[in-house]
């Protein structure tokens, strides 16, 4: 309706100031995520890459309508799952190191409720996202509408508030003008490295459409500089004494060494001074696994060479780790007591774990500083080169580990009997085991490649036996240890490196949860591969169960009369319209991989593998877990006994 037809009404609309523009608050959202920039070290790009959106009834015609009219250079997918599409767009920021996002947006009620469980992986591993759900109307006027919760004791909780406990800023615009001061300060957070994590602006249905005279100079470009912030002058003199007064310091390399791009650092520091690295899940990938002194992954999933050195370190040096109970052993592995502890993070609270001295700042200039302070020095580790032979050889052990052998024993010992794990072999067609098949996979794909993996067994086997040679080729996401998030990881990762082949490395049970963005990968034509590990069941869950004491109990995939469940995964991803595959041994495998390579479509693996037959502890392996103090069962009963014998000997705090 025109200024005259409001006018002839009796409502007459006063002419725009010409140094302001008036949009919908959506409008306005779209232009000013169109306008920011991200500067590192000097190189300026478009931090906003684009919007994943499944659109419904509270967003469609406010945010749907501002992008269908004029998206910007903003890249606009349809996604097929609210949690998977989050993941995607975690999975993209995180392969590019932060730099860049996607925003992410869904209806109001249901829709925005499934964000929250991807909003707690990027809060835990501080990815940057932009959550904009819809909401309940600001005017309250049709209330309650559809898909609103009611809550007795405040009309102004809606569904979305369940964001809040997940997200670094939170907030609701409830009026237009009202976006300005939200969105510079969740872009405040979102390219803030310390900061980082996701931010919700939850967007009101009639506010979305509502109009407002907006400066101009508010949709100016904005360059957001990521300021590598620097070590003093007297904490690089503290650092230094620490390390030259130890004998055999170890460097852990966390995801914010990864995030900090601190690999040649990370390099010359070890390589100069004669310290070993090990690796967190998240941190591995920073450096080739071929550097001498690169131990592996450490802690409870680690390899025996890297728990060696930890076991001996008189000085832990954590570069970017939040010291997780999987990297600690439940704090057995390292303690203060023994052991001093040299923290560089740019979050002070993670700088202060352990009673460790505390360096806040950027961990690549941090260690470049180091090295040159520390000229002369050397550690006293004289068996690294040693200790990384070694543990190849057991990685060699277990590419080759054969179930017909007369005197096989799986990995995982003491908990199926031989003919459980036999009933496995003959229901699934198979005699493969997981540890062949995870080797076999790393050693046939491109060096190039890249790898996502979350949960379940797999982590462990790809932080022990996983040999990436190229740098940041290996995703781990084991922070939320999300299951369902490899699908839609393989392809954020395929949309930040379009160039590389991307593998998801997921097993039976976390593909079941979650496999949707396979469909949009396969819509948009950005090809992934998926590597389904079928044991038929939550078998890392299991192995816990059972090694706790418990008997096995609802986390094998059995039938109602107990007969192993087998699913034929190759033929739902055929069903998508992918490109897809059976296999149940090496050679088969290879095959198949190989000709995956070749394939312009996704592909799918369906790889049957036997239960108990991924790789198990290598020391400092650990766990704190609930065991009930309680039990008829007198395997429980010890196992809680040995529960309290851990705690004894953990770190307190």
């Amino acid at each position: 309706m025109s200024a005259m037809e409001l006018k002839s009404q009796g409502r007459e609309v006063k002419p725009a100031p010409a140094d302001t523009v008036r949009l919908t608050t959506a409008q306005a959202l779209v232009r000013f995520l169109n306008q920011q920039y991200l500067d590192v070290d000097g190189e300026v790009t478009p931090f906003v890459e684009g919007i994943f959106a499944i659109f419904g009834h509270g967003n469609v015609l406010g945010l749907g309508e501002a992008l269908q009219e004029d998206p910007g250079h903003l890249k606009v997918y349809q996604g097929h799952n609210e949690q998977g599409m989050a993941s995607t767009a975690i999975a993209y920021s995180r392969q590019l190191y932060r730099h860049k996002i996607f925003a992410v947006t869904a209806s109001a009620g249901p829709g925005s409720a499934s964000f929250v469980t991807a909003a707690g992986n990027a809060y835990v591993n501080n990815i940057p996202i932009l959550f904009l759900p819809a909401d309940t109307f600001a005017t309250r006027q049709p209330d309650p509408v559809l898909q609103q919760i009611e809550v007795d004791s405040s009309a102004t909780t809606t569904t979305n508030d369940a964001l809040k406990p997940v997200s670094r800023y939170w907030d609701r615009i409830e009026r237009p003008e009202q976006l300005m001061s939200a969105l510079l300060k969740a872009f405040e957070v979102l390219t803030n490295p310390e900061t980082a994590g996701p931010v919700t602006i939850a967007l009101p249905q009639d506010t979305e459409g509502e109009a407002y005279d907006y400066p101009r100079s508010f949709f100016n470009k904005r360059v957001h500089v990521i300021k590598r912030i620097q070590p003093s002058a007297a904490e690089l003199t503290e650092a230094v004494q620490l390390i030259k007064a130890s004998r055999y310091p170890v460097l852990i390399v966390g995801g914010g060494a990864k995030f900090s791009e601190a690999g040649s650092a990370i390099e010359a520091f070890s390589d100069k001074l004669n310290i070993p690295i090990v690796e967190t899940p998240t941190g591995k990938s920073t450096i080739s696994a071929t550097f001498a002194n690169n131990m592996g992954g450490t802690g409870i999933l680690g390899t025996a060479a890297a728990n060696e050195v930890v076991a001996k370190a008189d000085l832990i040096i954590g570069a970017g780790t939040r010291y997780t109970d999987f990297t600690t052993a439940s704090k057995t592995a390292i303690h203060p007591e023994k052991t001093r502890v040299l923290n560089i993070n740019l979050n002070r609270m993670q700088s202060y774990k352990f009673d460790g001295f505390p360096i806040v700042a950027d961990v690549r200039d941090t260690l470049t500083q180091l090295t040159s302070e520390l000229s002369g020095y050397q550690s006293d580790f004289t068996n690294l080169a040693d200790l990384k032979a070694a543990w190849q050889q057991e990685r060699q052990r277990l590419a080759h580990t054969n179930y017909d052998a007369p005197d096989y024993t799986p990995e995982v010992k003491g908990q199926f009997s031989a003919a459980t794990l036999a009933e496995y072999a003959e229901k699934l067609q198979t005699h493969f085991t997981q540890t062949e098949a995870v080797i076999a996979v790393n050693d046939t794909i491109a060096p190039d490649s890249i790898i996502v993996a979350a949960a379940g067994s797999l982590p462990g086997d790809v932080q022990r036996i996983w040999d990436p040679i190229v740098p940041n080729t290996y995703h781990m996401e084991y922070g939320y240890s999300m299951m369902g998030y490899e699908v839609p990881a393989a392809l954020g990762i395929k949309l930040a490196q379009p160039d590389k082949e991307s593998y998801a490395l997921v097993g039976d049970g976390s593909f079941i949860m979650l496999h949707s963005e396979l469909v949009t990968a396969l819509q948009y034509h950005k090809k992934i591969n998926i590597l389904v590990f079928d044991n038929s069941g939550f078998a890392s869950i299991n192995n816990l169960q059972m090694a706790q004491g418990s008997n096995s109990y609802r986390t094998e995939f059995r039938t109602a009369d107990h007969d192993i469940l087998t699913i034929d995964f190759a033929k739902i991803a055929e069903g998508y319209g992918a490109k897809t595959y059976h296999v149940n041994d090496r050679d088969s495998l290879v095959a198949a991989l190989e000709d995956a390579k070749k394939q312009t479509v996704s592909t799918l693996i369906d790889i049957k593998v036997l239960p108990k037959t991924m790789t198990q502890g290598y020391g400092q392996s650990w766990w704190r877990v609930g065991v009930s103090e309680v039990s008829d069962n007198p395997n429980v009963q010890k196992a809680y006994q040995d529960i309290q014998t851990g705690i004894d000997q953990a770190f307190k705090y």
